[in-house]
């Protein structure tokens, strides 16, 4: 707080503040109150993993441009290998945060993908902006989408192995939804391994599989290297769908509550900065291009960041729907009916044997409050609706009304 707010604000104006919260307090107030107030967090030092992914810009940003900081709070991100050790460090509080995949949350809080634990989702990070990568190899036998594979499987009989980067990720969900749409089934007509995202790229080049999901920069990687093709964007599968999340524990959320809420806070105007303009978006892909972030080349990262796609066979576009941060706020909130979406998916795909109270876990996972309190501190714009409404590929609309009759209607499933 600059010396010129400490003086032109009583410490009777800062308690008054503090004793209604961060929620519709003016800027100045608001500052003081977490320099000072009952709003301060109780951790001033945060540690968030992430993953070596362009999705991980809002967390690293936050920390790069000090905005952590005017929320009373200093964010180190910390690189991670894999989304297992993400899901292990967040477990045992190695992390206080992630940058982590949607459904690795869900699962870990239903047991379904390691050790069980409540978890909590505090906000969105990203919607859009991953891909299914076939190799070079399928493309020349004309699998260049979803149709041309499953002739080429049919009419050539062999093991075919694609890659997801974690069981109860979102990228095994998009990988899953994508086959059997086009009428193969991803656990009887195909071998489905776990892999890193930054090793995908090396292990297509070697012949270890034959597609993967992973989001970006290793899409585009692999059409740089000229080792795969773009065979559809996550976006063409769910348009503005829910990515990352940051991630904790229920219990780091119930002792420091307004630790979670300035980190969200920050990440949100880190999210907002992001998406406010070309020039931010090329100084975040020149900053999270370093080697202690992605470690790989600008040139990779910026292309798709702004909606510029190529698919490796000659064709490229402009996407209007390409990965977003803020967008106004749409990114951000955690939608009830976006957790819920992932638990249909663990029940279509046998990940789970019976369904859950769908509504209940999502509720307990997703932080609404807490969120709704950041973005008032952040000046972000909040839904009326928990719920929303989606169309995914196949023409089959989500709305989280009816998630049991939806996850047991797709005729291609466990």
């Amino acid at each position: 707080m600059t010396d010129l707010l400490k003086t032109s604000l009583s410490r009777r104006a800062v308690l008054q503040a503090a004793t209604v919260g961060a929620v519709g307090i003016n800027p100045a107030l608001r500052a003081a109150v977490y320099a000072q107030g009952s709003d301060k967090p109780e951790k001033a030092e945060v540690k968030i993993g992430f993953i070596p992914l362009t999705d991980c810009a809002s967390v690293v940003m936050a920390s790069v441009l000090g905005i952590d900081k005017k929320y009373g709070v200093k964010i180190t991100p910390t690189k991670e290998a894999s989304w297992a050790g993400v899901r292990d460090k967040l477990v045992n509080g190695e992390l206080d945060f992630a940058h982590v995949l949607y459904g690795l949350i869900y699962g870990v809080h239903l047991g379904v993908s390691g050790p069980k634990k409540d978890m909590a989702v505090l906000m969105t990070l990203n919607n859009n902006g991953q891909a299914i990568t076939l190799s070079k190899k399928l493309a020349d036998k004309g699998a260049v989408d979803g149709a041309g594979l499953a002739k080429l499987m049919t009419r050539e009989k062999r093991e075919y192995t694609f890659a997801q980067t974690f069981p109860t990720g979102t990228h095994a969900m998009w990988l899953y939804y994508w086959l059997a749409a086009n009428g193969i089934n991803p656990m009887k007509d195909a071998k489905v391994i776990t892999v890193p995202p930054p090793q995908m790229v090396a292990n297509m080049r070697v012949g270890n599989m034959d597609g993967y999901c992973v989001g970006e920069p290793w899409g585009h990687r692999a059409i740089a290297d000229g080792i795969g093709i773009t065979a559809i964007t996550t976006q063409d599968i769910w348009r503005d769908h829910p990515e990352k999340v940051l991630g904790t524990t229920s219990e780091f959320v119930k002792k420091y509550p307004n630790t979670a809420r300035a980190v969200t806070a920050a990440i949100l105007e880190a999210g907002k900065w992001i998406d406010a303009s070309l020039q931010n978006k090329l100084k975040m892909a020149e900053t999270v291009a370093d080697k202690s972030y992605v470690n790989t080349s600008v040139d990779v990262i910026n292309q798709r960041i702004l909606g510029r796609y190529q698919n490796g066979l000659g064709k490229t576009w402009d996407d209007p729907n390409y990965m977003k941060f803020y967008n106004d706020g749409a990114v951000n909130f955690p939608y009830l009916s976006d957790g819920m979406w992932f638990l249909t998916q663990h029940k279509r795909w046998g990940l789970m044997k019976d369904h859950p109270d769908y509504l209940a876990v999502a509720k307990q996972i997703n932080q609404i409050d807490i969120y709704k309190q950041a973005a008032a501190a952040s000046k972000t714009p909040v839904p009326k609706d928990p719920m929303r409404s989606s169309k995914l590929m196949d023409g089959i609309v989500w709305d989280g009304k009816d998630p049991k009759k939806y996850a047991d209607s797709f005729k291609v499933r466990v």
